[in-house]
């Protein structure tokens, strides 16, 4: 039993004790109540936190590949630190903005699927995109497991990190951080799931001299990222920027 379940049950027993006297225990009861829903949720939100911990390289790797595995509900917050080879950035995710995203965040995190993931598409002054992974097989895998979509509940705005999506239900593992303020895009479903608190100037600093993808610049074809991954990348845009790895903490 660790310090945390000692303190638990302790203050379990307590509870017990006290509500078993006479005009202490009615004048305090709502108090106490409040007491061990709060100690309830603490236990709740430490499980989740171990989920993350005691995820086995085993199941990582088999994930990468069978989306079915880490189907998980995220927690109510956490954060998300990417570190690239520019440097260190941090994304808030909200739940509650956007349940479905949060969860795919969550899982995608934890299993690793973001290590050494191109920062494929980045358009100055409006977004840059990044989620297709290095290897075909894993692209192929992840390709088909679509996330019903979200309400939207935020703008998108600088800083906030929405799906990449092309149509409704479509969202998989492509993801964007905006630039600048894009709101524009709320109409069309695009919700976003968190926000960058820490490091958007590495964000700003990411690659961006390929612009955008075809047929609108001259940056990596999307079709062929799914198709041939990272060898296609590093023989034909030797200067885009990746994610080296990345960690789910608590907020």
């Amino acid at each position: 039993m660790n310090r945390y379940t000692s303190y638990i049950a302790l203050l379990t027993a307590l509870l017990a004790f006290t509500a078993g006297c006479d005009s202490p225990a009615e004048a305090n009861g709502d108090e106490n109540e409040g007491e061990q829903a709060e100690a309830q949720q603490a236990e709740v939100e430490q499980q989740q936190r171990l989920t993350v911990e005691q995820l086995d390289e085993e199941t990582r790797q088999q994930a990468l590949t069978d989306p079915t595995l880490v189907e998980d509900r995220a927690p109510e917050e956490f954060h998300v630190q990417f570190q690239t080879t520019q440097g260190e950035f941090t994304i808030a995710v909200h739940r509650e903005w956007a349940p479905n995203g949060a969860d795919r965040l969550y899982n995608l995190a934890r299993i690793g699927y973001f290590e050494d993931v191109a920062f494929f598409r980045v358009v100055d002054g409006f977004m840059v995109q990044f989620g297709l992974h290095g290897q075909p097989e894993v692209n192929q895998a992840w390709r088909a497991a679509q996330i019903p979509d979200d309400e939207v509940q935020r703008s998108n705005t600088r800083g906030k990190v929405t799906y990449a999506m092309a149509g409704p239900d479509t969202r998989t593992t492509q993801i964007f951080i905006n630039y600048g303020d894009n709101s524009q895009l709320d109409g069309d479903g695009f919700a976003p799931i968190g926000e960058v608190i820490d490091g958007m100037d590495v964000v700003d600093s990411l690659y961006s001299g390929y612009g955008d993808g075809p047929p609108m610049g001259r940056g990596p074809d999307q079709g062929r990222i799914q198709q041939q991954g990272n060898d296609y990348l590093r023989e034909q845009f030797e200067n885009l920027d990746y994610i080296e790895s990345v960690t789910v903490t608590d907020p």
